[in-house]
């Protein structure tokens, strides 16, 4: 059985009788965008410990919980969470590479037979998303505020988050920005990847680094349409880098991932704790990237167990012993203990 919350008649169905609905199941019971129905949480509680229970429950939502209005019971030890992200490279195939970067992992956007098409489907998923997503989850933002704080991050993309800077831009308090940042967050439009701390005798940057987690919505929200437009504007590295960011943590996980940066200029790109172990990576949108000083500093002052330089190119090849440049289509070679 599946219930889409979208739909007005079903809404209304578990306005009137949630309980008979949701205890009458029996196999697996979907419910798509629990967002909009917050109350259900406490009506699923009772029935979960219930041992002569017919059904599984499966939530799909696309807000994170901390955003939901209402939602005071717990379901802890009755679920497990898992993060769904948009088209992997796997999934549309290594050749597709460039389509995928330019068009993003939303499936519509993906698989629009134009960018004509796609730009279209852009402008209507960012409108809907602003004026009647965000507004459902109980946010008084306004729609104009949060549409230009979006593109003001498209624009610092892969950038240290500067709440000052965008509070003189946007003409509003420090307060305001980080909650519309939390917002964009919680409701997985962007990534903030915290800093990884360790006292290496540096002085290190502790303010987390933002990303636009889809680059398909990046490249709308600075008005690029095709790959000719992205090559010849300056967001081409952060572009790279955010989705290859994106691409890595969905072939690895999410889970203990942080950045690593300094004041005098040294910085990680991503690093990965697994299995005791430190795995990092760097992103470069270069043809044939080469070893820094900054990689030799990480590697060295982080103790790595090896260092991943990933490129849009074709070659894996080394560049020192514990330093290797690989194709983001080789990514699932890498092996990363867990």
């Amino acid at each position: 059985m599946v219930y889409d919350l979208e739909v007005r008649a079903v809404r209304e169905a578990f306005h009137t009788t949630p309980e008979r609905l949701l205890r009458g199941g029996e196999g697996l019971v979907v419910i798509d965008e629990v967002q909009r129905l917050p109350e259900l949480f406490e009506i699923l509680r009772p029935i979960c410990d219930d041992p002569g229970r017919k059904a599984v429950f499966l939530l799909l939502g696309s807000a994170s919980w901390d955003l939901i209005r209402g939602v005071s019971e717990t379901l802890a030890g009755r679920i497990s969470f898992v993060d769904v992200s948009g088209f992997s490279l796997d999934e549309v195939g290594v050749e597709n590479q460039d389509r995928l970067w330019i068009r993003g992992g939303f499936p519509l956007a993906y698989l629009a037979e134009s960018d004509a098409a796609c730009t279209l489907w852009m402008e209507s998923f960012t409108r809907t998303f602003l004026e009647r997503d965000v507004p459902g989850l109980g946010s008084r933002v306004s729609p104009e505020a949060l549409g230009r704080f979006w593109t003001m991050l498209a624009h610092v993309h892969g950038q240290t988050w500067n709440a000052s800077a965008l509070s003189r831009s946007m003409g509003v308090g420090v307060n305001a920005v980080n909650r519309y940042r939390d917002l964009l967050a919680g409701t997985f439009m962007i990534r903030a990847l915290q800093p990884w701390f360790e006292n290496v005798g540096k002085r290190v940057v502790k303010a987390p680094k933002v990303y636009l987690r889809d680059s398909g919505i990046l490249h709308h929200l600075l008005g690029l349409e095709s790959m000719d437009d992205l090559v010849r504007h300056p967001a081409y590295g952060p572009s790279w880098e955010g989705f290859a960011l994106e691409q890595t943590l969905i072939a690895f996980g999410t889970r203990q991932a942080y950045f690593w940066g300094t004041h005098r200029g040294a910085e990680l790109d991503l690093m990965l704790l697994r299995g005791g172990r430190r795995w990092g990576f760097e992103f470069k949108c270069a043809d044939a990237p080469r070893t820094t000083k900054s990689m030799h500093s990480v590697s060295r002052d982080l103790g790595l167990q090896h260092l991943w330089v990933i490129y849009p190119g074709d070659v894996e090849y080394p560049l020192t012993e514990k330093i290797t440049a690989i194709p983001l289509k080789k990514i699932r070679q890498i092996k990363v203990a867990n």
